[in-house]
C-alpha cells in the first residue's frame, strides 16, 4: 500500500519561521534557557491565520487583546493582595483566574473584538500564572505585554512575507463550485472573487464543476473572468463562459428517451426534461405539476438565464437529464422502483437535496456516460493534452464565510507551491 503525506502549507512553514524569529530575538537580548519567555511563541503560533484580509485592522484586533488581557490581569495582581484569606488558599486563586479567563474573553466580544478574545485569555493567564510568585506586578504586566507584542508583531510580519513561489503552468486544478459558493441561491463572496480573479490574471487554469446548469454561473460568477471551460450539469456538458457556448455535451440517446418516458408513465410520475438547444438550456415539464414542483418553479422561474417552456420537446432539442421534484419519503420510493424498473449501467441516477425545503428532493438521470470524470477527460484532451490535473477540494463540515477563501488558498498552494530547491 502506498503511503502519501499531506502537503507541508504555506501556514505550517509561516509558523515555524515566526517562532524561530521570536526566539532569536530574544537570543540577542540575552535570554538563555528557562529565562526564555514562551509566551511570544504561542502568540506567533495563535496569531498565523491563513489569510491577512487587511494588515492593519488585524494587528489592531491583536494588540487590543493583549491590551484587555492586561487590563484584568493588573487588577488581578493588585486586588488579590489586598483580600489575604482568598490569597492564603491557592485553590480559590485559581477560582479567580478562570473568572478572570472568562472576563477576558467576554470584554474583547463585549468590545467587538471576537477574534482577539482568546489572545485576551492568553495574556491575562501569561501575567497571573505565577500568582503568588510575583514581586513587581506592573513590571511583570509590562514583559508579558511586551512579550505579546513580539509575537504578534513577528506573525504579522511573516504572515505578509511571500515566500519564493514557482508557478505550476502546466497543471489544469479543478474544484467543485459547491466549495465556493454554499447555495445556489447565494452569491460569490466579493474577496473571493477578487482572489480568483488575480488567481486567473497570474495565470492559473482552474477549472469549476458545477452539479447545476449554466444558468447559475450566470447569476454567480457574473465579475468572475473565468479563463477554463466549466463543466456543469454534474459532468454531462461543458460550458464556454466567454461565447456563452455548450463545447461538448453527454446527452440522452433516442432509444434511452423512450425507455425512461415509458417508465415514468408507468409510474404515474410527473418529470422535467432538460434540453439543450441553441447553446441554451430549456426545460419542459410532463405531467401534472405537485406541490413540490410548484414551490421549486416558483422559486426558479424568477431567473432570465432559464427557459421554462410548455408543449412537446423540440426535435432539434437534445436531452441532457430528467428530473423528478417529490417529497422525500416519495422520492426515496421512486429511487429504489427506479433501479429496479431500468438496466443496470445505462443511466446514472442521483437523488440531491433541492434546497427550497428540506422535505424536498429531486432525482437527476443522466446518461451513464454523463459524469465529472469523463467531462474532465473530454476537457483535458480537447484543450490541454500536454498538461496534467489535479483536483482541490475542501473536506465536509460546515460552511462559513471563510469556506472559499480557504479553496483558493488551497488552489494557490497547489499552482505556487513554496519552493527550497
Amino acid at each position: 500500500m502506498k503511503i502519501t503525506f499531506p502537503h507541508i502549507g504555506q501556514r505550517i512553514i509561516k509558523t515555524t519561521v515566526a517562532v524561530f524569529l521570536c526566539l532569536l530575538i530574544y537570543y540577542l537580548l540575552g535570554y538563555r534557557g528557562e529565562d526564555v519567555p514562551a509566551e511570544a511563541c504561542i502568540t506567533a503560533i495563535i496569531c498565523m491565520q491563513p489569510f491577512v484580509k487587511d494588515s492593519g485592522e488585524y494587528a489592531l484586533n491583536r494588540f487590543a487583546g493583549t491590551l484587555i488581557g492586561c487590563v484584568w490581569g493588573l487588577l488581578f495582581l493588585m486586588l488579590l493582595p489586598s483580600i489575604p484569606w482568598i490569597s492564603s488558599h491557592i485553590p480559590l486563586v485559581y477560582v479567580l483566574m478562570a473568572v478572570g479567563t472568562m472576563m477576558s474573553l467576554y470584554t474583547a466580544v463585549l468590545l467587538g473584538k471576537n477574534d482577539a478574545s482568546s489572545l485576551a485569555a492568553i495574556v491575562f493567564l501569561c501575567i497571573v500564572i505565577s500568582y503568588p510568585d510575583i514581586d513587581e506586578p506592573l513590571k511583570q504586566a509590562a514583559l508579558r505585554v511586551g512579550d505579546v507584542f513580539i509575537g504578534t508583531t513577528v506573525a504579522i510580519l511573516v504572515n505578509v512575507f511571500r515566500l519564493p513561489r514557482k508557478k505550476n503552468e502546466d497543471l489544469v486544478i479543478f474544484a467543485r463550485t459547491a466549495d465556493l459558493i454554499g447555495s445556489r441561491m447565494e452569491q460569490l463572496d466579493p474577496r473571493a472573487i477578487f482572489k480568483l480573479n488575480k488567481l486567473y490574471q497570474d495565470g492559473a487554469k482552474i477549472g469549476l464543476v458545477s452539479e447545476h446548469a449554466p444558468a447559475f454561473f450566470t447569476m454567480q460568477l457574473t465579475q468572475v473572468k473565468l479563463r477554463v471551460p466549466v463543466i456543469v450539469m454534474d459532468g454531462a456538458a461543458i460550458f464556454d463562459t466567454n461565447t456563452n457556448h455548450f463545447t461538448w455535451k453527454q446527452t440522452i440517446a433516442e432509444d434511452g428517451r423512450a425507455l425512461l418516458e415509458e417508465t415514468f408513465e408507468a409510474m404515474g410520475i410527473s418529470y422535467s426534461v432538460y434540453t439543450i438547444h441553441k447553446h441554451k438550456t430549456c426545460i419542459f415539464h410532463k405531467g401534472e405539476i405537485t406541490e413540490p414542483e410548484r414551490i421549486v418553479y416558483d422559486n426558479m422561474k424568477r431567473s432570465p438565464y432559464r427557459s421554462y417552456l410548455k408543449g412537446e420537446i423540440l426535435k432539434e432539442a437534445e436531452i441532457v437529464y430528467y428530473k423528478i421534484i417529490d417529497k422525500k419519503d416519495r422520492i426515496d420510493e421512486i429511487e429504489r422502483d427506479l433501479h429496479k424498473a431500468l438496466p443496470e449501467r445505462r443511466f446514472r441516477i442521483v437523488k440531491r437535496d433541492q434546497g427550497e425545503s428540506p422535505e424536498i428532493k429531486s432525482i437527476y438521470i443522466y446518461d451513464h456516460a454523463a459524469e465529472r470524470g469523463h467531462a474532465k477527460a473530454v476537457l483535458m484532451q480537447t484543450l490541454y493534452p500536454q498538461m496534467r490535473s489535479e483536483d482541490v477540494i475542501i473536506k465536509p463540515g460546515k460552511r462559513d464565510d471563510s469556506t472559499a477563501l480557504q479553496l483558493l488558498s488551497k488552489i494557490e498552494d497547489t499552482y505556487e507551491p513554496v519552493r527550497f530547491w
